[in-house]
C-alpha cells in the first residue's frame, strides 16, 4: 500500500508512527502453577496483603490499568456536546460502564504500584490527559486525575481496591468515588464501580463477572441512573447483564437503560422495557418449570456461551458498544488495543518521564518481554531504585 511501512508489530503511515498493536512477547503458560498452594491458607482474607506469584500478573500496574477508564472517552465529548441534560446522563452512564468492559476476561492480576510511583499519558488521539499516583501504601490508595486536551472536562477519583479470596473465586471491590465534571453545563456526576468476582481459581475455566449497584448522580439538575449490575444467576441467564432507568429529581423514570458490560448498552422508553421484562420473567419461570430436579449446584461453573447476547426491545436507541479485541488478544493477556499501548516505552520518552514512572518499572518490563530470570534479578533492584531516589 502505497505509503505505509510495516516495522515489527507497529505500522508507519506516511512517516506517522502510529501506537504499537501487540506486546514483545507473549504472556506465560500459567498452567504449572498450583495457585491453591498459596491460597488455601487465605480464605476470607485480604490479598493485598499477600504475596502472589508474577506468573498470575499481567504487565502493568495498577496506576496503568485505572488509565483503561479512558478507553471510550469519545462518551464524555458526546456528553459535552448535548444540549439536553437526559442525553448527557445517557452517554455519561455509558461511559461509567465502560469504564470496567476492559476487565472482561482479564484474569490476570496487575502489579500493585509502590508509594509515590506515578503514570502520564496523553492521548491527542483521544482527547485527554492523564495522570495517576500512588498516594497510600496503607491501605493501597491509587489516585487519578484527568483532563480534555481542549479543557471541556474533568475527571477524578481515588480507588481503594479491597480483594478478597472466597475458596473458589476472589473478589475485588473497588472502593472510591468517581467524579466527572463538565464546566460546559457546569454539571459534576459522581458514582462507585461495581463489584468484580474471578471464578474457578482453584480449577475450571476462569470467568468473570460484575455485580452490583451503581449510581450516577448528576449533581446540578438531581437527575440520577439507578444501574444494577446483575449476579451471574443459577443458569447463567443473567451474566455481564446491566439495567436500570434514569430519574428526574422527583424520580420519576424517563427512560431505561439495559445491555451488558461486555459488549453494548441500550436506551428504551420506561413503559417498552417494563412490558419486556414481564413478558421476559414468565419465559423464564416457564423454563425453569422444565428444568427442575436436572439442576447442576455446582455454581462456579462457567455459564453457557449463550448467554452472551443482548435481546434488542424494538425501538432502544444504542448508547455504546465495546471496541473490539485485536485478533491476537489471548495471546497478550486479554488486552485490548488500547491496554497494549499503555506500557509502551520510546527512547525519546525515558529522558522526559518522570523517575516515578511505571514504565521505567524493570520487573514490569521483564514480565513484559517473558523475561523470568530477568525479572527475578530486577524485582529488588525495582524496589530500592524508587527508595533510595
Amino acid at each position: 500500500m502505497s505509503g505505509e511501512e510495516n516495522h515489527g508489530d507497529k505500522t508507519h503511515y506516511n512517516g506517522v508512527k502510529k501506537h504499537r498493536t501487540s506486546l514483545p512477547a507473549p504472556m506465560f503458560s500459567r498452567n504449572d502453577v498450583s495457585i491453591w498452594s498459596i491460597l488455601k491458607k487465605c480464605i476470607g482474607m485480604e490479598l493485598s496483603k499477600i504475596a502472589m506469584p508474577v506468573i498470575f500478573n499481567e504487565p502493568l500496574s495498577f496506576l496503568q490499568r485505572l488509565t483503561e477508564y479512558m478507553e471510550h472517552t469519545y462518551l464524555i465529548h458526546q456528553a459535552n456536546a448535548s444540549t439536553d441534560s437526559i442525553q448527557r446522563m445517557k452517554c455519561v452512564a455509558a461511559f461509567a460502564v465502560s469504564a470496567v468492559a476492559s476487565q472482561w476476561e482479564r484474569t490476570g492480576k496487575p502489579f500493585n504500584p509502590l508509594l509515590g510511583e506515578t503514570y502520564e499519558l496523553i492521548r491527542e488521539d483521544l482527547g485527554f490527559r492523564w495522570m495517576s499516583e500512588q498516594v497510600s501504601h496503607h491501605p493501597p490508595v491509587s489516585a487519578f486525575h484527568a483532563e480534555g486536551l481542549n479543557d471541556d472536562f474533568l475527571f477524578n477519583g481515588s480507588i481503594y481496591p479491597k480483594l478478597k479470596f472466597w475458596g473458589k473465586s476472589v473478589e475485588a471491590e473497588p472502593r472510591g468515588i468517581i467524579t466527572l465534571e463538565l464546566p460546559k453545563h457546569k454539571e459534576a456526576y459522581t458514582w462507585t464501580n461495581p463489584t468484580c468476582c474471578v471464578h474457578n481459581i482453584i480449577v475450571g475455566q476462569l470467568w468473570i463477572e460484575q455485580y452490583g449497584n451503581v449510581e450516577v448522580i448528576n449533581h446540578k439538575t438531581g437527575e440520577r441512573c439507578s444501574l444494577t449490575f446483575k449476579s451471574c444467576g443459577l443458569f447463567g441467564k443473567e451474566l455481564h447483564k446491566v439495567e436500570g432507568y434514569i430519574l428526574d429529581k422527583s424520580k420519576k423514570k424517563i427512560c431505561a437503560i439495559y445491555g451488558k458490560w461486555t459488549e453494548c448498552l441500550y436506551t428504551v422508553d420506561p413503559a417498552a422495557f417494563d412490558l419486556h421484562k414481564k413478558s421476559d420473567k414468565k419465559t423464564a419461570e416457564e423454563k425453569k418449570g422444565s428444568k427442575q430436579g436436572s439442576v447442576d449446584e455446582e455454581a462456579e461453573e462457567m455459564p453457557p456461551p449463550e448467554a452472551e447476547t443482548v435481546h434488542v426491545i424494538p425501538g432502544s436507541e444504542l448508547i455504546w458498544r465495546i471496541s473490539p479485541r485485536p485478533e491476537n488478544s489471548a495471546q497478550y493477556y486479554a488486552f485490548s488495543t488500547f491496554a497494549m499501548q499503555l506500557n509502551e516505552l520510546e527512547e525519546d520518552m525515558k529522558e522526559n518521564l518522570p523517575i516515578t514512572d511505571c514504565r521505567l518499572r524493570p520487573d514490569i518490563r521483564a514480565l513484559e518481554n517473558s523475561n523470568k530470570i530477568q525479572y527475578r534479578r530486577n524485582i529488588n533492584e525495582s524496589i530500592l531504585s524508587l527508595k533510595n531516589k
